[in-house]
C-alpha cells in the first residue's frame, strides 16, 4: 500500500502543515476570514491571489509590485528563503529549509486559505 504523498513530488499533509503553521507562522499571521492583521497580513483568501492584495495591510513596495500569484510553485521557494525570493520584502522570517515541512504547510494553506 502506497503512502499518501509517497510518490516523488508528492503532496504534503494538511494535518502536519497545521502544526507547522502554528509553530512557525501564527505569531505573525492569522488565517480566519476577516481575521486581524498582525506583523504580517491575514492570509484568508490569499491562495491563488496576487501578492500584496489583503485590504488594510501595509505591504512593502517589493511585495505589491512583485506580480507573484501565490500557489504551490511560488510559495515553496518563498517559504524556503523569503528575502532571496522577493528582494525588499519586509517579512522577517529566516525560512523553512526542509522541503517536507514546506509541502505540509502549503497543503494546509491551500486547504484553509483558498
Amino acid at each position: 500500500m502506497a503512502k499518501k504523498g509517497g510518490k516523488k513530488g508528492g503532496k504534503g499533509s494538511e494535518k502536519k502543515g497545521a502544526k507547522v503553521f502554528k509553530t512557525k507562522c501564527s505569531q505573525c499571521h492569522t488565517i480566519e476570514e476577516g481575521g486581524a492583521h498582525k506583523q504580517g497580513p491575514n492570509l484568508s483568501g490569499f491562495f491563488n491571489r496576487q501578492s500584496g492584495q489583503a485590504d488594510g495591510y501595509s505591504y512593502s513596495t517589493a511585495n505589491k509590485k512583485s506580480g507573484v500569484t501565490w500557489d504551490e510553485s511560488s510559495l515553496s521557494p518563498y517559504l524556503e528563503n523569503p528575502k532571496k525570493y522577493m528582494k525588499g520584502t519586509k517579512m522577517v522570517f529566516a525560512g523553512i529549509k526542509k522541503e517536507k515541512e514546506r509541502k505540509d504547510l502549503i497543503a494546509y494553506l491551500k486547504a484553509t486559505c483558498a
